[in-house]
């Protein structure tokens, strides 16, 4: 990624917001996005474990256009393909998904690559096989992704920082109660569900976390 759209990247990633339709409160999708992005949101990452694959790629193009008018990032949770088809910025890869160097094959340099990493060895390796980003976590005690194990705390954030030079995002249980704890542990952003999707006011969910990130 060229240095002038790293810097808009890095500062998109503050406030990472995630769709979830199981979450939104019977809103579609393309609502909270377009909510999202009106709180200032410049990040979405979509989703969406339900549905299938061609619901996925109309759900996809809408929010495509939703978050391009914007001049947001709009990155696909693990599927690389939906990415391509619908003219994503990327893709975000956890551990048992396609590796890094595949996807990057895939996608072209000019892409964005996120990875879920728990070790400073998984971030290294991201890292060296292209990524532009890592997230960490369950840092708090999460519901949104039963699989997720047990919370590792804040000091996980400083841990991967120490083992890569990538942007480094936290994940799990974050919300605007305890976004300070990650900030001050040095994340470069705080990805989100429920504190967003699952709000009745989505957009000033994601004014009051943007507030909340540049006051710590």
């Amino acid at each position: 990624m060229e240095d002038a759209r790293a810097g808009v990247f890095r500062q998109a990633l503050e406030i990472y917001v995630i769709t979830d339709s199981r979450l939104s409160m019977g809103r579609s999708t393309i609502e909270v996005v377009r909510q999202a992005i009106a709180g200032g949101a410049r990040l979405i990452q979509l989703r969406e474990k339900n549905g299938t694959d061609r619901e996925l790629v109309v759900i996809g193009q809408a929010v495509r256009e939703i978050t391009k008018a914007a001049g947001a990032f709009l990155l696909v949770n693990d599927r690389v393909d939906i990415a391509q088809v619908i003219g994503a910025d990327g893709v975000h890869l956890g551990q048992d998904d396609i590796p890094v160097a595949l996807a990057r094959k895939i996608l072209g340099p000019k892409k964005i690559i996120g990875v879920s990493v728990e070790t400073g060895a998984e971030a290294r390796a991201a890292e060296e096989a292209g990524a532009d980003y890592v997230a960490t976590g369950p840092i708090f005690p999460t519901t949104t992704k039963p699989d997720a194990g047990e919370p590792y705390g804040t000091g996980l954030i400083g841990r991967i920082k120490s083992a890569t030079s990538l942007p480094v995002v936290a994940i799990g249980g974050i919300n605007a109660g305890n976004l300070a704890y990650v900030v001050r542990a040095g994340a470069d952003g705080a990805a989100m569900i429920g504190a967003v999707v699952g709000q009745p006011d989505i957009a000033g969910a994601v004014r009051e976390l943007r507030q909340k990130f540049h006051h710590v």
